[in-house]
């Protein structure tokens, strides 16, 4: 397992194969990864991500080690971007590797529903009018509910 918090920008397909390259027993690799959205229609200069060194690379950790456990996961990768970052920059990204795809796929979404709700980053969004704080979003909380231990993934 990798998690790395980092303010550079990244490869997305350099990383990816630097992850695949690894996996010598999987049969299924699966990657999401993420951009910074103008949620402002346009007004969007940047956006700021906050974190604590230290803990939310520990919080990460936990968050890996559960979804290597929870699905029978040969390895899982973390990348997380912070400091300021323009519509479009990539700002993290997940992959999993697994012996079959469905355990791939739900780690993945495992480890993406986990990152919107429980990583420790703060988020503030900069427009040429305001700086707003983004706050947590109900729908990101509801996503949760089906990893409680009496839920299954779909």
């Amino acid at each position: 397992m990798q998690v790395r918090v980092q303010s550079e920008i990244f490869d997305m397909g350099a990383e990816l194969n630097r992850f695949a390259e690894r996996q010598v027993n999987a049969g299924a690799v699966v990657s999401f990864s993420g951009i910074v959205r103008d949620l402002a229609t346009g007004g969007l200069k940047f956006m700021v991500i906050e974190h604590y060194p230290g803990m939310t690379e520990k919080a990460l950790q936990a968050i890996a080690e559960d979804a290597v456990q929870r699905f029978q996961l040969y390895d899982a990768f973390i990348l997380h971007r912070y400091g300021p970052l323009a519509p479009s920059d990539p700002i993290m990204m997940v992959a999993t590797a697994a012996r079959h795809r469905g355990d791939a796929f739900a780690g993945a979404e495992f480890l993406m529903d986990f990152l919107k709700s429980r990583a420790p980053f703060w988020k503030k969004e900069i427009t040429s009018d305001d700086a707003t704080w983004v706050e947590a979003r109900e729908a990101d909380e509801d996503a949760l509910t089906r990893w409680k231990p009496d839920h299954s993934p779909d």
